[in-house]
């Protein structure tokens, strides 16, 4: 199936040259500074929210440009629960239309779509929606995206240790025979590689919760830039600072083939 390639920058801007083999083949981003974005312009924080679609979407489009072949964006946390109900019910509406409104898009590119999240107390038209969208693109190779929704690194390594329990108390499991590996197949996404770089706007610099399993071994960068101000290019920077970075994996010596010790399965 052929697809579309990705609309260029309006600037005019084309991804920096960088050595396939050193793009990142899966960045995890935390999309920091909706909520200040408005505040400085004297609006309602659902506002930052609005204006931080596009911003994701050029992002994605700028990734499937320089050759990153997965894309997680943290959408909406367990701990996000505590704000205000009015952000929360705007923010599961919001949610819901941004997947339904982009899902023809996002297939339109071949990204493929998937959900990682709780599905307790998350809307059920949200879970519709995110279902529509993995269904509808599910056979698309070129970039994945993965939405999460309801999602905190916590409770997907909580999730991830009930299921293993499940297993064991009905005999499909063995404890003794449980690794690193088993366990990451029980993880919301299992097929979705180890994150190569984290990265985060606005200028905070902390994980909040996010693919606490799959950092185990990414580069973190941090971005001075509110989230609803971001575009493709501070992608391509964010991974420019990635590939100078050397990744040893706990080793003593730089290694020339930069391995990347990923899940079973991974794309």
């Amino acid at each position: 199936m052929s697809h579309r390639k990705p609309t260029p920058h309006p600037s005019g801007a084309t991804p920096p040259p960088i050595p396939r083999d050193l793009v990142p083949r899966h960045v995890a981003i935390i999309m920091d500074g909706n909520g200040r974005w408005a505040k400085q312009r004297g609006l309602p924080r659902t506002k930052g929210h609005e204006a931080g679609e596009s911003s994701l979407f050029d992002v994605v489009e700028g990734a499937i440009e320089l050759g990153v072949k997965a894309i997680s964006a943290y959408a909406f946390s367990t701990e996000n629960w505590t704000r205000s109900p009015d952000e929360v019910r705007f923010l599961m509406g919001f949610n819901r239309d941004v997947i339904r409104r982009r899902r023809d898009e996002m297939n339109e590119l071949g990204v493929r779509v998937r959900w990682a999240g709780r599905a307790p107390r998350l809307w059920r038209s949200v879970i519709k929606e995110l279902q529509v969208a993995e269904e509808l693109t599910r056979h698309n190779d070129v970039c994945t995206l993965t939405m999460c929704v309801n999602y905190g690194g916590r409770a997907e390594l909580a999730d991830a240790a009930k299921r293993i329990g499940q297993d064991v108390a009905a005999g499909r499991l063995k404890a003794d025979k449980i690794d690193e590996r088993t366990f990451a197949r029980y993880l919301y996404v299992p097929e979705l590689a180890d994150a190569d770089l984290i990265w985060r706007t606005s200028g905070e610099q902390r994980l909040s919760n996010f693919m606490l399993w799959q950092a185990a071994y990414s580069e973190l960068v941090f971005t001075d830039v509110l989230w609803p101000d971001v575009d493709r290019r501070h992608l391509w920077a964010a991974v420019e600072t990635y590939a100078r970075r050397d990744r040893r994996y706990g080793g003593a010596l730089p290694n020339p083939e930069r391995p990347n010790p990923e899940q079973p399965g991974t794309e």
